[in-house]
């Protein structure tokens, strides 16, 4: 405002976007393909299912790290007291995304048969959840899932409108 400058953002169509949203980026990022809603009856999901090649957790967790340049906090489907234990060959191919603060939607995801659930951030209760739901979750962090809209968006509006945008990306581990 110092420098008359405005600033206008709107989180949730960056979220619901099915080509340029966060979840759609996401997906992309990660080598999967979006096939539908969290939630069916929506028109404009905010959490998507998507499919991807039937893949280990290890994989899956190379795949994010990879793709975000962080490693993310996976919590199995199986609970295991022994931190080595294997997941005796169970394979990902359905999962459950929706980037951000979206830990509580994971009891969704499992109601539609997902084998894993992808989002940002997680509080105490998610751990249970995905224990008690079977289904692996994967913290991948708020802030890091929900870069690819906003770059998405910045190069919408560069192409047409001929601006210069640069994304300032302050790192953070939340």
């Amino acid at each position: 405002m110092q420098h008359g400058i405005s600033m206008i953002g709107y989180h949730l169509p960056l979220d619901a976007h099915p080509i340029s949203g966060n979840n759609a980026k996401l997906a992309d990022m990660l080598g999967m393909t979006i096939t539908g809603a969290l939630y069916p009856t929506e028109s404009h999901p905010v959490g998507n299912i998507a499919t991807c090649t039937p893949q280990s957790a290890d994989d899956l967790i190379s795949t994010i790290t990879q793709a975000l340049g962080r490693a993310p906090l996976h919590i199995s489907a199986e609970y295991h007291t022994d931190a080595s234990a294997q997941t005796n060959g169970r394979l990902i191919e359905r999962v459950g995304i929706c980037t951000g603060g979206a830990q509580d939607m994971i009891e969704q995801a499992a109601s539609m048969g997902c084998d894993a659930f992808i989002s940002g951030e997680i509080s105490e209760r998610t751990t249970h959840s995905a224990r008690e739901l079977g289904i692996d979750y994967f913290a991948c962090g708020h802030h890091a899932t929900e870069r690819g809209g906003i770059q998405a968006l910045g190069e919408i509006v560069a192409q047409k409108f001929g601006l210069p945008v640069t994304l300032i990306d302050i790192e953070n581990p939340a």
